[in-house]
């Protein structure tokens, strides 16, 4: 008995030391993480998941096997330890749980199938039931991490989770979370197609979809209660009706109403619209598709801010489930007491699905002739038991990463279940997995096939088949069968190369349409693989503008990793500077990338609600069109920056040698001014022609940015610039360029200028190598710009007539980040490293 205690003690310091970093919210009274099959206590995040050994005291089975991957150890954050070890059930076992406050709570389980002592866990095969709930039947995994959540009223003073294996078989399980929520998250009534629905207290929920309307990722750490809400883009039936909006500063909470408990202002602060496009007769809805288990009813809850009226009874619009109105003519200034973007939800509880799809749309209401308009700003769908008390509809052997970079913590914290194994999928190609050998095969790496549903087989409806001949245009949402890109690279011609990088070959290539395309095949003898493969979708899949490469599609057919990309006729910017025997840019053409360059960087550090880092800016990752137009490439190494309270992100360093920010590699702590230096670096290499590291030079010339550093404190930068702009660069133009590029390469980042600041400067030594300024101004100061020209200080502005038809996408496309909803966009001409 004392020994028990001395547990619960154990459990509950551990609970309130992993719980403490959330300053507001919801504060849980039972809060079980345990790490199965461990032999000590693993963190992971901000918790800690407790050894086996001591979680044993609430299994009836303590004797079953404790298994380990063939993984010995953590290589990097794409290996998560709760996915290294298991406990295995030959017969029937129950975990016991202690429960200080009744009411519903969280259970989260964790599934990875490895093989270990004679067991292979993916041919496991087994059910689930808790509090007289059945939650899994005859569950498998195959080839992938899997989260299941779960939610249930415990009333009673314990809770029984019990895994029977089916027969013949056995069951397992990785890691189990037991985390009580708010009494009013899930209230007793939801509205209905025929009334209201009552007795939601009583029932069990499985989370099946948890989206983001608008916005990015929403992570664990800007949620009160550990949840993570999936962008809505890869959802989208129609991506060209919509647009994106965020204004996170204009939520309020009101009483009565929504609470950060039931969505974080991240959610709140960002949705979706109809994107009427100033059409005062627009009429058409706005449609999302998402995956059901037939014979269920659903729990689905709107999450509503009108975040985009500038008063209030401006906007009316309608909500539907499948075909009917459940919200006609919705006011949600009259819902909120008449208070502006206050936060608000609705529940609504469907009918028994027929089919495995549901849609939700919304679209324009015509009462006191409204403007067509309407919103979403978040969305949960949650599975509701049946009349026999079980959850477990159709398997779906889901794939889960561990999702390096941004996404790590969501495994272990992010406290999503059965939405999260399906919604990380959905993300458009966001995620694959290593999958272990066999033990006897020891650490060998393979790839799995890219899953975009949760099985390996599925291709979200392409339209291509081996053999058949593809149209680039009219396919573009695809995913690429690996016979259509092996044909449009001449069966990887090795004439065809254009490139060779960390993660393989790139290749020039041509659909039978014409379009022309890059194609990056992975080596899987490369150093880099899945995170980068992964990271590389998940960003350009979010992001859209100009001064960004897009991304065509992919393919993981065959155990292949292929990117495929706009083609970019005129290469790197590293190959137009030296060691290519390319004609010289001007100085001009070279003011003009560097500012392209910057847009692109800028947007990715302010265009949405948390920055992204590069982490590898250098001029062989900036790309020039036909028109030498600017675009930033190679997000592999790009990383999801800190949270508004927060001034880093703690990681390992990453980037590429010469361009690399010394206090970053100093003290492992990345922020956007570690762009900021990269990009200073990038600043000299175009002004002097040279690699940033040439060994070859005398030892004081060796490293560009200390070699430029020293003439540019001497005031004698002119002398060791290129030798083909020798008097053909205006004084005070070379001088604020060069101010520039020294500001970015301060010792500190507190010191450096944001990309903003860097692309204001920039324009203005455009404007001063182009234009005669009467007078002697201040070139030292950045409050020339709006004398010089109004245009450089809106720093996302967009000439229409440059580069005229590449995108079909309108400069709002930069400023508001609407051009994000669209996965793979229009077909422009292509390319990629």
């Amino acid at each position: 008995m004392m020994g028990f205690r001395k547990f619960d003690l154990f459990i509950w310091v551990l609970s309130i030391l992993s719980l403490g970093f959330l300053c507001t919210g919801f504060t849980s009274v039972d809060n079980y993480f345990i790490d199965c099959g461990s032999l000590t206590n693993t963190s992971v995040g901000n918790r800690v998941y407790v050894a086996d050994s001591l979680a044993s005291k609430f299994l009836s089975t303590p004797k079953d096997v404790l298994a380990n991957s063939a993984l010995k150890s953590i290589t990097s954050l794409d290996d998560s330890p709760l996915y290294q070890t298991a406990r295995i059930f030959t017969a029937p076992t129950k975990y016991t749980f202690p429960i200080g406050r009744t009411g519903r709570h969280w259970i989260r389980l964790y599934f990875y199938p490895f093989v270990s002592g004679g067991y292979d866990l993916s041919q496991a095969k087994f059910s689930v039931s808790a509090q007289n709930f059945g939650l899994l039947s005859d569950f498998s995994v195959q080839n992938a991490s899997v989260m299941k959540e779960f939610s249930v009223n415990v009333t009673s003073n314990s809770l029984v989770v019990t895994f029977t294996p089916s027969s013949s078989s056995f069951a397992f399980l990785n890691a189990i979370e037991v985390v009580s929520v708010p009494d009013d998250l899930i209230t007793d009534d939801a509205s209905t197609n025929s009334g209201k629905f009552q007795g939601l207290m009583i029932q069990a929920l499985e989370t099946t979809w948890r989206v983001n309307m608008g916005g990015p990722m929403v992570s664990f750490e800007n949620d009160t209660l550990w949840r993570t809400w999936v962008p809505d883009q890869s959802f989208l039936v129609d991506k060209n009706f919509a647009k994106n909006v965020s204004n996170i500063a204009a939520v309020t909470y009101v009483s009565g109403s929504a609470t950060a408990d039931i969505a974080p202002r991240t959610v709140y602060g960002t949705l979706t619209e109809m994107n009427s496009a100033g059409d005062p007769n627009s009429n058409f809805n706005v449609t999302w598709e998402f995956k059901v288990d037939l014979g269920f009813q659903y729990l689905v809850r709107f999450h509503f801010c009108d975040i985009v009226s500038k008063a209030l009874n401006q906007l009316y619009f309608n909500v539907y489930v499948d075909s009917v109105n459940i919200a006609p003519d919705l006011d949600l200034s009259t819902i909120s007491n008449n208070v502006l973007a206050a936060a608000y939800y609705l529940d609504y509880v469907t009918t028994s699905a027929v089919s495995n799809t549901v849609r939700i749309s919304i679209g324009p209401s015509s009462v006191n002739n409204a403007y067509p308009n309407a919103i979403l700003n978040g969305l949960e769908i949650m599975k509701m038991n049946n009349s026999d008390g079980n959850l477990g509809g159709a398997n779906h052997p889901v794939t889960f990463t561990s999702s390096s970079k941004s996404n790590v913590g969501i495994i272990v914290g992010a406290s999503i279940g059965s939405f999260i194994a399906l919604v990380l999928a959905v993300i458009l190609f966001l995620l694959c997995r290593r999958r272990k050998e066999k033990a006897a095969q020891g650490h060998t790496k393979t790839w799995a096939p890219f899953s975009m549903n949760g099985t390996n087989s599925h291709t979200m409806g392409s339209k291509y088949s081996y053999g058949t001949t593809a149209s680039a245009a009219s396919n573009y949402q695809y995913r690429f069968p690996f016979g259509v890109v092996q044909e449009a690279t001449n069966n990887f011609d090795e004439s065809w190369v254009i490139g060779i990088g960390g993660f393989g070959k790139v290749y020039k290539g041509e659909f039978n349409d014409g379009t022309k395309v890059a194609v990056k095949r992975g080596n899987p003898r490369s150093q880099q693989g899945l995170a980068e493969f992964r990271t590389e979708i998940e960003m350009l899949s979010q992001f859209r503008h100009r001064h960004l490469v897009s991304l065509i599609g992919y393919c993981d057919d065959k155990n292949e990793m292929i990117l495929i990309y706009e083609y970019m006729e005129n290469g790197t910017l590293k190959s137009h500077l030296y060691g290519s025997g390319l004609p010289s840019l001007s100085w001009k053409a070279r003011l003009e990338i560097c500012i392209g360059s910057a847009r692109g960087l800028h947007y990715l550090h302010t265009g949405d609600a948390k920055a992204v880092i590069h982490r590898d800016v250098k001029s062989a990752n900036i790309l020039l069109d036909e028109n030498l137009m600017a675009k930033v490439a190679d997000f592999g190494l790009s990383k999801t920056g800190p949270e508004l309270d927060q001034t880093h992100v703690s990681t390992a360093v990453k980037g590429s040698f010469g361009y690399l920010d010394p206090e970053y590699f100093r003290r492992q702590q990345l922020t956007e001014k570690s762009d900021v230096y990269s990009f200073g670096v990038v600043l000299f290499e175009v002004l002097c022609a040279r690699p940033v590291i040439d060994p070859s030079l005398p030892r004081e010339m060796v490293n560009l940015a200390e070699w430029a550093m020293k003439w540019q404190k001497k005031g004698q930068l002119e002398q060791i610039i290129d030798s083909t702009l020798a008097g053909k660069i205006r004084p005070d133009s070379l001088r604020k360029f060069a101010e520039t590029a020294e500001k970015c390469l301060a010792d500190y980042g507190v010191d450096r200028p944001s990309m903003g600041d860097v692309l204001w400067n920039l324009e203005y030594a455009l404007q001063l190598q182009e234009a005669v300024i009467h007078g002697d101004p201040e070139e030292n100061s950045t409050n020339m710009i709006g004398e010089l020209s109004p245009q450089v200080n809106n720093f996302n502005h967009i000439d229409t007539n440059d580069s005229a038809g590449q995108f079909e996408v309108s400069c709002v496309d930069d400023l508001s980040g609407v051009s994000m909803s669209r996965v793979f966009s229009q077909l422009v001409k292509s390319e990629g490293r």
